[in-house]
């Protein structure tokens, strides 16, 4: 009775286009008042699972992340972006994939990647000969990076997500709870790079097929070389503010900050770059970013609590043991089950917020996904790739949506011509997802023992 309450509630208030927070809560509520629970435990699980000290990097890195989005560092990336591959065929839509990239790293954000970036590229390569579509998929499809690097706050979601749960792997037979989030941030760092690398093929692809750039006089002539001595004062220019990934890690590895420590000494040389050594913020632009932090932050707070509320109510019903005896019925082959854990990931997240699918999936497939053999710092990178891949895909594609905006096209143009892209991530989804080592290699050599 509780579990159909659960069920056809949330779905309901879903329909009905309440925000994902409040259809978890209320339902929740509904639920917990049918089972005869006090619903003063409700706001105590709540409550409890904000409390937590590991949070405080959510708030710093999405105020990092805003500060240099604001100040002014995607023009110096898209400057060296542009010198070092703008004169290939399709050179700005590569130089748009190395810009994204290393943005993301910068903003730790899909979604002000795309702001950032599609505000300055995507115009630009309308300008120059390439269509509109084209400029929206290679800037939205490449913002996705940012949803792996250091600075995203959706790794410091999934590790909470991912902290109770605990199993023996299968095959190896080791124990494992968990997943640090410095593990995390490194064990992202691979998938980026070969994802970087797809999507610049694909992009070249798809250029190449079009003939881009394509002039309003039918010619496609391509621009010159800016020459290495641009390219290197450009990137010296850039070097700066792509630090903050290197400040991160750095005072992880030498064990001098915990990730959270590292994101507020982010903060603070996001401040100091854009303060004192570009001098591009003003009092105006830092409120401006404040306040988009804030209310980020307090999203994403709300979303940890109430899906406590969630998590509660799922070990009362042995949800997760549910959803595994399903599955299993189904199918006992590991490679089918990834196969089975992507496509709901995948289906889930077109219609859910990226931080929503995190914490609600993750406590329901991260067991199965150990009993089958796929340890937690793998399955926190195909549940970010499935979760970022769905913010690219309608009917709720956040960056697919911003993206549009800017390119002044519809979704149903942009789908048209979005396959190359579609291709490129689900090329690594499929690495990510059968081979282990492609995302605990890494952290496992930073660490000096095996990562799972």
């Amino acid at each position: 009775m509780a579990l159909t309450v659960l069920c056809i509630s949330f779905t309901l208030f879903l329909l009905l286009g309440v925000p994902v927070a409040f259809s978890i809560a209320l339902s929740c509520l509904a639920t917990y008042w049918v089972e005869g629970f006090p619903l003063e435990l409700a706001f105590q699980n709540m409550i409890s699972g904000m409390n937590v000290f590991s949070f405080l990097a959510i708030p710093f890195f999405v105020f990092s992340g805003e500060l240099m989005l604001h100040g002014g560092i995607a023009d110096k990336i898209v400057n060296f972006a542009r010198n070092l591959v703008g004169h290939w065929r399709g050179g700005l839509g590569m130089a748009n994939v190395v810009a994204c990239t290393l943005f993301g790293g910068v903003s730790g954000s899909p979604v002000a990647d795309v702001s950032a970036m599609g505000g300055v590229m995507i115009p630009m390569m309308k300008k120059e000969g390439y269509s509109a579509d084209y400029a929206v998929n290679v800037t939205t499809h490449a913002a996705l990076c940012g949803a792996l690097m250091p600075t995203s706050h959706n790794m410091i979601i999934y590790a909470f997500a991912a902290s109770s749960t605990a199993g023996m792997l299968a095959g190896p037979n080791i124990m494992v709870k968990g997943a640090s989030i410095g593990e995390l941030m490194f064990a992202g760092l691979l998938p980026v790079l070969v994802l970087m690398v797809c999507m610049l093929l694909a992009a070249y692809w798809v250029a190449k097929k079009e003939g881009y750039p394509r002039r309003p006089d039918g010619s496609s002539q391509l621009d010159k070389f800016a020459g290495w001595h641009a390219v290197f004062t450009s990137f010296i220019s850039a070097i700066p503010g792509m630090l903050v990934v290197i400040i991160i890690l750095g005072c992880i590895i030498a064990g001098v900050t915990t990730a959270t420590e590292a994101a507020g000494i982010a903060v603070t040389y996001s401040l100091l770059l854009t303060f004192v050594a570009y001098r591009t913020m003003d009092w105006h632009k830092l409120m401006k970013a404040a306040a988009k932090a804030a209310k980020t932050t307090g999203v994403v707070l709300l979303l940890i609590g109430v899906s406590t509320m969630f998590q509660y109510i799922m070990a009362i019903l042995e949800i997760p043991d549910k959803t595994a005896q399903a599955l299993l019925s189904a199918t006992d082959n590991p490679y089918v089950m990834f196969f089975l854990i992507n496509l709901i990931l995948f289906l889930l997240g077109t219609f859910m917020d990226m931080a929503s699918t995190i914490l609600i999936c993750t406590p329901l497939f991260l067991p199965l996904s150990l009993q089958m053999g796929m340890g937690p710092v793998q399955f926190g990178m195909v549940m970010l790739l499935n979760c970022a891949l769905g913010l690219n895909t309608p009917p709720v594609g956040t960056t697919q949506f911003v993206g549009c905006a800017i390119g002044e096209v519809s979704v149903e143009q942009v789908m048209k011509s979005i396959l190359p892209f579609y291709g490129a991530l689900f090329a690594v989804m499929a690495v990510v997802t059968y081979v282990p080592a492609f995302s605990t290699w890494l952290p496992s050599l930073i660490k000096g023992a095996p990562v799972y």
